[in-house]
């Protein structure tokens, strides 16, 4: 069984993935900010793989990946950096990132030194449903690496079986079509998340995108297995001079209030 799948297992609520983006803010911080979610008391981690043009994002996160980027991350240095991590990281990890910078690495490299790092799966928005049917879901399957799809309150429910099909780990519900980082109407993105969980779906429910405190994470989490944080973390880190401090602050905020 995988890391997600085991705490899936042992947990069905509350789960709090938090998303941050990697070499911010400053190059070296990847592994301490991991170390210190875990220590706080996140369940999951998603690390972004910093890009040129996250079409996804909004302008926090996009301000982030340009700020590693300058700071001389790259795929390449993130591995490196992820090399020794599961002798100090117990946490799922998720790396989330887009299909350009991937390719140009070799799909089937990354995959391969990905996995033997100790990463768990991967969320890539704009690798394409039939391409990953067709050409890289045999090569994930074959490393033990999760995938997880995103699905929007558009998404037929034709579309959202299908992709419940396709990933492992749980589907990202994005609460709306917009970027991240942006305010979202809870009562409507409950509503949402009801019509998910009245589906029966194969995989649990993390909700994301506009998820930002104590307030709206529980909001989500009446509704869904747990909710994704994101752009009010990476917020949190600027100018942190302490981030192991600023990570428990703000974790402590999520949880507690």
């Amino acid at each position: 069984m995988t890391r997600l799948g085991h705490l899936f297992l042992q947990k069905d609520a509350g789960i709090l993935n938090v998303y941050f983006t990697a070499g911010y803010p400053s190059l070296h911080d990847t592994l301490p900010i991991m170390k210190a979610l875990e220590e706080a008391g996140a369940d999951i981690i998603e690390l972004g793989m910093p890009y040129s043009d996250p079409l996804a994002d909004g302008p926090v996160i996009q301000q982030s990946s340009m700020v590693a980027l300058d700071n001389g991350m790259t795929i390449a240095t993130l591995l490196g950096q992820l090399k020794d991590f599961r002798s100090e990281v117990s946490l799922p990890v998720v790396l989330m990132g887009y299909i350009n910078p991937v390719l140009q690495y070799g799909f089937e490299k990354f995959c391969t030194d990905a996995a033997a790092a100790g990463v768990d799966g991967l969320i890539i928005p704009d690798l394409p449903e039939f391409e990953f049917e067709t050409i890289y879901g045999s090569v994930l399957a074959r490393q033990g690496l999760d995938f997880i799809f995103l699905v929007t309150p558009e998404t037929s429910e034709e579309r959202l079986r299908k992709l419940d099909a396709l990933s492992n780990g749980f589907i990202y519900a994005v609460s709306s079509s917009s970027t991240t980082g942006t305010d979202k109407n809870m009562e409507e993105v409950g509503v949402y998340l009801e019509r998910l969980k009245s589906m029966n779906l194969r995989n649990p429910v993390m909700a994301g995108f506009g998820i930002r405190d104590k307030q709206t994470f529980d909001s989500a989490c009446l509704h869904a297995n747990g909710a994704i944080i994101g752009s009010a973390f990476v917020k949190a880190l600027e100018g942190s001079a302490d981030v192991a401090h600023t990570v428990k602050k703000f974790i402590a905020g999520v949880r507690n209030g």
